[in-house]
């Protein structure tokens, strides 16, 4: 028959008793702090020693001293007791409010984060967002947040990337030039950077022809707005006109989308740890857009 085994797990208020007499080098003061008395603290000291086979303190004339071996133990009671502190404290107290700060570009700060803030504070009203808007990618360098939204391919040197939306591509333009008898002769409005496939959605539609190209703008909310108020054809970035397409703004000119690998990630450097209101807004941001993401 197999020996069964005492735990070696302490009680918890034999290792509280342990803490606070290390801490405070004396028994009678760890009592005092615990509200209880020094003989019930020597008795927990007595029991753990006990327990563990190991003398932990040194009895001296005034107070007591760590042994090697209690030393060497007490900073493990010490962390194991600040976990579960934290733990309590983030799972059933009242949360304080908490800043996240985030830098994104303007178009999807605009276009997708704006008109989800009172779902935000609806799901987590903790967390309060401290928004920074890039205008260049030097931008992503400056201190001050761990978190960034880049659009891109996913692929960003030293960071880890959660994909938020999936681009499709499809040309859209106000109700006023929607009836043109051929829209590829409209001015096309362009967006600098990675969004300007103008040629690659013509090729990929099978459409031939020498559009009339336009106005061009360093950020795609811009052009939106420029295609809002008819100044022309915007090659339009799904989901982020998917609220202009719904409500009538804008309408699409054709059926054909044409998917890209590129899209918006939610990013951080590998080497950096996520605070708790900003995991919990990861969470909440990933789950809000996964949709957007897949569809």
């Amino acid at each position: 028959m197999a020996r069964r085994t005492v735990p070696i797990l302490p009680p918890l208020d034999w290792l509280r008793s342990f803490e606070a007499a290390a801490r405070l080098s004396n028994f009678t003061a760890a009592a005092a702090e615990l509200g209880l008395t020094q003989a019930a603290v020597s008795q927990h000291i007595r029991s753990l020693e006990d327990r563990l086979k190991t003398r932990l303190f040194s009895r001296l004339a005034r107070g007591v001293a760590l042994s090697p071996e209690g030393a060497a133990y007490l900073p493990h009671i010490q962390s194991a007791f600040a976990t579960i502190g934290s733990s309590t404290a983030e799972l059933f107290e009242p949360r304080a409010v908490q800043t996240v700060s985030l830098r994104v570009p303007i178009s999807f700060a605009l276009l997708a984060l704006v008109p989800a803030l009172p779902d935000l504070s609806a799901a987590l009203p903790h967390i309060q967002l401290d928004l920074m808007t890039i205008h260049r990618p030097a931008d992503y360098d400056l201190p001050g947040s761990t978190l960034d939204i880049r659009f891109g391919n996913g692929v960003f040197p030293g960071r880890e990337a959660d994909r938020l939306t999936a681009e499709r591509l499809l040309p859209v333009a106000s109700p006023v030039l929607a009836g043109a008898a051929d829209w590829t002769s409209l001015p096309l409005l362009l967006v600098a950077g990675a969004r300007e496939m103008w040629a690659e959605w013509f090729a990929a539609a099978g459409l031939a022809g020498h559009p009339r190209r336009s106005h061009r703008f360093d950020s795609f909310v811009a052009a939106l707005e420029a295609a809002s108020a008819g100044a022309g054809v915007l090659l339009g970035s799904r989901p982020l006109v998917d609220a202009a397409l719904r409500n009538g703004s804008l309408v699409a000119l054709s059926d054909f989308e044409l998917s890209s690998t590129s899209g918006h990630f939610l990013t951080k450097a590998s080497t950096a740890r996520l605070t708790g209101a900003e995991q919990d807004f990861r969470r909440w941001l990933l789950q809000r857009l996964s949709g957007a993401a897949s569809a």
